[in-house]
């Protein structure tokens, strides 16, 4: 999350996006959201300087489906922490399947986890016991539907004025320690 990001809520109080400053604000000036708390940047305009929003809440409710979790790159390395699942690296990550698609391995949350390049040489198309690699956690699907994407989530929460207004999820509450 950049300091140009700002938590947007339902008139609810549910967090309904994060959305960049610009977006925030004209929120603000139609008079659709008012702001909840202000952030410690300045914005200038040509008629003068004011705080920039870190929280603004919408002046009405916005109906919208429950969202499902999504099985996508970015959501397994999200999961995962960034952090290869056999070696626990950060970099050159890429997505490996537990058992192989070609042994009947499934694509679904309890078979993929992020894995480093070299761990994924290694291991090739072998199962972890074949290659002789342990993983770190087993692989499975997160048990909440967020109303924010899972990446944007483990962003957010990071973010010390947003945490009283976002849910939280016990199974990452380990990785909201850097």
């Amino acid at each position: 999350m950049s300091a140009c990001d700002v938590l947007l809520l339902n008139a609810n109080y549910e967090p309904l996006n994060v959305c960049h400053v610009r977006r925030a604000v004209t929120l603000v000036l139609l008079g659709k959201a008012d702001v909840i708390e202000d952030s410690d940047r300045e914005l200038f305009t040509p008629t003068g300087a004011f705080t920039a929003p870190s929280i603004v809440k919408m002046r009405y409710h916005v109906k919208r489906p429950i969202p499902q979790l999504r099985l996508s790159r970015h959501s397994i390395l999200a999961r995962d922490n960034y952090m290869c699942q056999y070696c626990g690296c950060r970099k050159d990550l890429t997505i490996d399947h537990v058992v192989p698609r070609w042994c009947g391995g499934p694509h679904t949350w309890d078979n993929l986890v992020a894995c480093c390049r070299k761990c994924n040489l290694k291991k090739g198309d072998k199962t972890p016991q074949q290659a002789n690699m342990r993983l770190r956690t087993r692989p499975r699907r997160p048990h909440y539907v967020p109303y924010l994407s899972l990446p944007k989530y483990l962003k957010a929460i990071q973010r010390e004025e947003w945490q009283f207004y976002l849910p939280v999820f016990d199974e990452f509450a380990t990785g909201m320690v850097s």
